[in-house]
């Protein structure tokens, strides 16, 4: 049992030292059964369930991180979300809690400022933002 633990470690260790990433991230590309890989703009791993994709917030998200980043990235076919990783926990919390859509929306008009190069608008007409604030 110790010495599977110390191989473990030092596989960490090896991974870690080529190329500087951490053995789960470089040895669990795929997803488990029913999830999606998606990353934050900061680099953190998430698996999303894919129930969750049809969401208007996640819809969203992936249309900005198709405007931004594209799909056929230069990272392996990452899809990368224009978010940090606290942004994509709380929207993975929103949507287990089964927020309404006009919640979703709300919540992207909030952080429109805070997602690397969006504008307010996030992807809604003029006409169309003002009535989801107002």
């Amino acid at each position: 049992k110790k010495l599977a633990q110390l191989a473990k470690k030092w596989q960490r260790k090896v991974a870690a030292g080529a190329g500087g990433q951490q053995a789960s991230e470089c040895c669990s590309a795929v997803a488990d059964k029913g999830h999606c890989v998606v990353y934050s703009a900061d680099g953190v791993r998430f698996e999303v369930p894919l129930a969750y994709l049809g969401t208007t917030v996640f819809v969203e998200l992936l249309r900005m991180a198709g405007e931004e980043f594209g799909f056929a990235s230069s990272e392996g076919g990452r899809i990368t979300l224009p978010c940090d990783a606290t942004v994509i926990e709380y929207v993975l919390c929103l949507v287990r809690r089964d927020a309404s859509e006009e919640v979703e929306r709300a919540f992207l008009s909030s952080i429109a400022g805070h997602c690397h190069g969006q504008d307010a608008s996030m992807g809604l007409s003029t006409e169309e933002s003002s009535d989801k604030l107002l």
